[in-house]
């Protein structure tokens, strides 16, 4: 399934992470929007191109040691139709390049209008006959709280597609303990959570132990991580909350397996402002992130256990 063609890309650039591609127009440098203000004018049109540009850039400078992207729908959405091509356009650049794209919307419906979602953001839209990606990432953040309802219509559209989707279980932010972590039966919800994730991906094996539905656990729960680690032997992690958000290399050690496998490491604003940290000039922001996902990357290894798809 999709989520092998991850664990292979980690396996191949030795590197567990992902780099959020959320964008907002203060981390980009003038030299890439001056010139499309100048064109445009202080219109979206001159906000999505810029974007599209500095996400060249910094794909550019990461694919060869990274091997994902996460872009966040809502900083795209953010910038009208123009930002949401500027989306579609930078999934396929970062899959030209080679990357595996996790495009983070977490959509959470049911019936038919999750169908449209799954059909999106991963599967196909038909036009008189002619089915037509839109999108076509390689895997999608949902909200599982409506139940299998709003999970069934994606492990169809995963199955048929050779995709997978990343089920919010313990998310990151603070807030998550006043509702993921209240007991039912002794058991906390995010527990009962993954539980499913584990019974949903029973109908998307995976050849190296992890299914297709996998699971957000944030960085920022290192306790919740190694318990769901035990308690999830088949579901992958996808690990939000590294840098910014206080995750450190040590705190997301517990989310991997014997194999160095197991999640992948999400890295946002530490990546994407990267040269404004280091004070560095803006025509080397590109270079600068990847400085920044080499830290990244060793900072992990020296914490976790040799990767191996063995």
């Amino acid at each position: 399934m999709s989520l092998d063609r991850l664990i292979e890309g980690i396996a191949r650039t030795n590197n567990p992470t992902v780099a959020g591609l959320d964008p907002k127009l203060e981390y980009i440098p003038d030299c890439i929007l001056k010139p499309y203000i100048d064109q445009y004018g202080r219109t979206l049109e001159a906000a999505a191109e810029a974007i599209f540009t500095y996400n060249q850039g910094l794909i550019d400078a990461l694919c060869d040691i990274v091997p994902a992207v996460k872009p966040q729908c809502a900083y795209y959405e953010m910038y009208g139709w123009q930002g949401v091509r500027a989306l579609e356009r930078t999934i396929r650049y970062a899959q030209e390049k080679g990357m595996f794209v996790i495009t983070d919307g977490k959509r959470n419906d049911i019936g038919s209008t999750m169908d449209a979602y799954a059909a999106a953001h991963l599967g196909v839209t038909d036009v008189a006959g002619n089915g037509i990606e839109a999108f076509g990432g390689d895997a999608l953040t949902v909200n599982g709280y409506l139940g299998s309802d709003g999970i069934d219509p994606v492990i169809k559209v995963c199955r048929q597609r050779d995709k997978g989707m990343f089920v919010l279980v313990k998310t990151s932010n603070p807030s998550s303990e006043e509702l993921q972590d209240q007991a039912i039966n002794e058991e906390p919800v995010y527990l009962m959570m993954g539980r499913q994730c584990e019974k949903w991906g029973e109908q998307l094996p995976g050849k190296y132990g992890y299914t297709g539905v996998g699971a957000v656990v944030g960085a920022t729960w290192p306790q919740q991580l190694s318990e769901l680690r035990y308690e999830l032997p088949h579901t992958f992690f996808l690990v939000p909350g590294y840098g910014a958000q206080g995750g450190s290399a040590e705190s997301v050690a517990g989310a991997f397996d014997k194999r160095g496998l197991g999640a992948i490491v999400n890295s946002s604003r530490a990546i994407l402002c990267a040269w404004k940290k280091e004070g560095c000039p803006g025509e080397d922001y590109a270079q600068a992130a990847r400085r920044e996902a080499l830290r990244m990357r060793d900072a992990i290894a020296a914490v976790i256990p040799v990767i191996t798809l063995e």
